[in-house]
C-alpha cells in the first residue's frame, strides 16, 4: 500500500515522520512511472511496520515537486529524519529500491 502524498500534507506525512518515508514521484502519462509504482505499492506492504511508502503526482502538486527539484520521473526520494537520505531516478528493478532502504533503516 501506498499513501497518496500531495502538496498539502507533504511536511506532515513525509518530514515530520519518525520513520524512514519513500516517496514516489510520477506522472500518469510517465510509461517507466508505471513499472515502478506496482514495486512501491509492494514495498508498502513488505515494510509497512518501518517505513512509511507513499506516492505523489508531479502534475497535480506543482510545489513539492518543485521544492525537490524533481525533474525527471520516476524519482523516489528516500527520507530520514525529515532529510532526503537517497534518491532512485528511473526504473530500477525492486532490489535496487530495498537495497537504499535497508541501508536507511
Amino acid at each position: 500500500m501506498a499513501l497518496e502524498i500531495n502538496d498539502r500534507n507533504f511536511d506532515e506525512v513525509v518530514l515530520k515522520s519518525d520513520k524512514t518515508v519513500l516517496v514516489d514521484f510520477w506522472a500518469e502519462w510517465c510509461g517507466p512511472c508505471k513499472i515502478v509504482s506496482p514495486i512501491v505499492i509492494e514495498i508498502g506492504e513488505d515494510y509497512k511496520d518501518q517505513v512509511v511508502v507513499g506516492e505523489l503526482n508531479v502534475d497535480d502538486n506543482p510545489n513539492t515537486t518543485m521544492r525537490f527539484g524533481i525533474r525527471n520521473i520516476p524519482t523516489v526520494l528516500f527520507f530520514k529524519n525529515g532529510e532526503v537520505a537517497d534518491k532512485q531516478v528511473g526504473a530500477v528493478p525492486k532490489n535496487k529500491f530495498v537495497a537504499k532502504l535497508e541501508a536507511l533503516l
